[in-house]
């Protein structure tokens, strides 16, 4: 049983079967202008332009990366360092409950002289409006804030930070990657100039991602040699995964309202039991505005790491939360930054279900973590 959807997702055997003929049949090198690079170049076309629609831009305004990571870093050191330059200004705003991806990188460009205000989350993990614009200068250059939460699921209130940077010379970045195929892309009414998305992280391949950038976004590239993608990319692209992140991404989109519902009444459901059946059990992020399938705890007095190798023993696949930073032994961050409370910051446990999970899927592994819990428990030293 896989409960970790946040962390990557199997890829959708459509999005398979569209990629595989660009393997083998269509294997051109885009840039070349011979028939087999034209077919290449036309099928990366026609990628864009999919999946441009469902983001409601123009199909040049998509850059295409090895995924989230490499998009958020081209977004923020990519703006960073172009209006840097331009003598535009040094301010950069960002919340403490971001990516690694983002954090580490505003961390390098602080030591690069460049003034970084980390805004404090609520209990929730959630940010709000005021305090973005409460925190604009004339000097800000970039505001990068994520969409939802990988750890907690807490959805922040994109479009009306968007309103707010609304006539304001800061870009606005945001990073969407666990948002497709559950919340809303539209970059006109959310109000952004750049947003990172990852196909792993909605049924498609890993190693393929897109930064979305608005046109007359001054952009300094990362990767340079060769001059793809107008000189903001460089390298050649990976038709086939491009091809497998369009597709994932429409069918996502297409199914979303009915992959909304179910997830939620079975994310829920699985909240719902966990906090009457384990009361050691906190839900953490926010209890509503949070992504579909997303369920986290922070437990106090447990061992979560402990607790997920038993679930793992019974077959059950979930985290504690990012896993980008498996092994690492530091609370997080960003339960850190919600304030919870110090007993239980070693107690996280994430269950992110996904489109295949059933209800009864969602039966038996309550019942497998509260046995699990409760042996647990047992273990632990009884204080007088």
């Amino acid at each position: 049983m896989y409960l970790d959807h946040s962390a990557t997702t199997p890829t959708d055997p459509r999005v398979v079967e569209a990629m595989l003929p660009y393997f083998t049949g269509v294997f051109g090198n885009a840039s070349s202008a011979h028939n087999q690079g034209k077919a290449a170049a036309e099928a990366m076309q026609q990628a864009q332009e999919t999946i441009a629609r469902i983001l409601n831009c123009s199909p040049d305004e998509i850059v295409f990366t090895s995924g989230g990571t490499e998009s958020d870093n081209l977004a923020l050191k990519g703006t960073a360092y172009a209006l840097r330059d331009r003598g535009r200004g040094k301010h950069i705003i960002t919340t403490a409950t971001e990516h690694h991806a983002v954090l580490d990188v505003v961390e390098l460009l602080a030591d690069e002289g460049f003034d970084v205000t980390i805004l404090p989350v609520d209990e929730y993990g959630r940010v709000t409006a005021e305090q973005v614009q409460d925190a604009l200068h004339d000097d800000t250059i970039l505001v990068s804030i994520i969409y939802g939460n990988n750890e907690v699921g807490t959805v922040n209130p994109i479009a009306d930070i968007g309103q707010v940077m609304n006539g304001h010379q800061a870009k606005f970045h945001v990073d969407a990657v666990q948002a497709a195929g559950l919340l809303s892309l539209d970059v006109k009414k959310l109000g952004v100039d750049m947003l990172s998305l990852s196909a792993h992280k909605f049924y498609g391949p890993k190693g393929i991602g897109l930064l979305y950038v608005k046109r007359a976004t001054s952009l300094k590239p990362q990767i340079i040699g060769g001059g793809q993608q107008n000189h903001r990319r460089s390298g050649t692209e990976p038709v086939p995964l491009i091809v497998g992140m369009a597709k994932a991404l429409e069918l996502v989109d297409d199914e979303r309202e009915k992959t909304v519902k179910s997830l939620q009444k079975m994310r829920d459901n699985l909240i719902e039991q966990v906090l009457t059946t384990v009361p050691e059990a906190q839900l953490t992020g926010h209890p509503t505005e949070r992504l579909a399938g997303h369920a986290s705890f922070a437990l106090e007095g447990l061992n979560g790491d402990a607790i997920l190798l038993d679930l793992n023993e019974v077959g059950i696949a979930a985290s504690g939360g990012s896993a980008c930073t498996t092994g690492q032994q530091e609370p997080s961050h960003v339960l850190v930054a919600m304030g919870v409370d110090p007993d239980r910051l070693m107690g996280q446990l994430r269950f992110v279900i996904g489109k295949s999970t059933t209800a009864e899927d969602v039966d038996k592994f309550l019942y497998h973590l509260t046995a699990i819990v409760n042996r647990h428990r047992q273990m632990v030293p009884q204080q007088d």
